[in-house]
């Protein structure tokens, strides 16, 4: 991964995002502006994990924030889970790393854009082991934090990135304990690039069934999904265009444009 600086990080003042994890401005947003951007880019984001759902699974998503995801999944048994207790969730007040669901009680758990914001990331996978059935799908979308999302991420002073941490010590923290929605996008990296590591520290629990790289532009012209910014409005035919650019500059040059991961992980046991 190349990296302009190996840690960055700023306050909650210096952000310059607007509605900063305002999941109910964010809903209000999102159903009332007739601008595609979000739900092309939504929709890209989330509807390829039916692929890997079956119609009768039974499933949740983690630390669901707007609960948009509810939107393009197919399956009628999904439940919304959240740190948080807004009224659109299904279980509130869930902490990922630590739930009160039973041993064995899902066919798949949908994780989107949360684990870069968690603490305890090997906590987290362990937990989500515990919960799902045995070949049960851990169905992941992710940041990838390329220098064009490096770039952005030191402009808009949003979150941040630190790539000298030890992702697989279970003791130091990630990121801010006390702040849900403080975000390292380079945790992801941390885990999933070497693939050595990953099967040292989480190959007894999981298995890496796909991954895929995607989205540049119509992330960076979404306006944002919860947190938000200026965008330019386009319809679908020049929102059809912009995600063909992307897929030509991912597929060559992944490290300096690629914003997004898709992974599905299944359990072993």
């Amino acid at each position: 991964m190349l990296k302009i600086r190996k840690k960055v990080q700023f306050s909650i003042e210096e952000n310059r995002m607007n509605s900063i994890a305002n999941t109910k401005k964010a809903r209000e947003l999102y159903y009332s502006v007739k601008s595609q951007n979000v739900r092309f880019l939504l929709e890209k984001r989330f509807s390829w994990m039916n692929n890997f759902i079956n119609e009768k699974d039974i499933g949740i998503e983690v630390g669901s924030g707007a609960g948009f995801l509810r939107d393009f999944i197919k399956n009628k048994n999904l439940k919304l889970t959240d740190l948080g207790n807004d009224e659109h969730l299904d279980f509130k007040n869930i902490d990922a790393q630590k739930t009160s669901f039973e041993d064995g009680s899902f066919d798949f758990v949908i994780a989107s854009n949360m684990i870069h914001h968690i603490p305890y990331p090997i906590r987290f996978f362990k937990e989500m082991n515990r919960i799902l059935k045995t070949d049960g799908k851990l169905i992941i979308f992710e940041s990838y934090a390329s220098i064009i999302f490096q770039l952005v991420t030191i402009i808009m002073k949003h979150e941040g990135y630190d790539f000298t941490l030890n992702v697989w010590d279970e003791k130091e923290a990630k990121s801010d304990e006390n702040n849900a929605w403080h975000g390292n996008v380079a945790v992801p990296h941390l885990i999933f690039d070497d693939k050595k590591k990953f099967d040292d520290n989480l190959g007894n629990y999981f298995k890496i069934e796909y991954e895929k790289l995607t989205e540049c532009f119509i992330f960076l012209n979404s306006g944002g999904v919860t947190s938000k910014t200026m965008f330019i409005p386009l319809n679908r035919f020049f929102l059809n265009v912009l995600h063909a650019i992307d897929k030509i500059l991912i597929k060559f040059f992944p490290n300096i444009f690629c914003m997004g991961r898709k992974l599905v992980l299944t359990k072993i046991n």
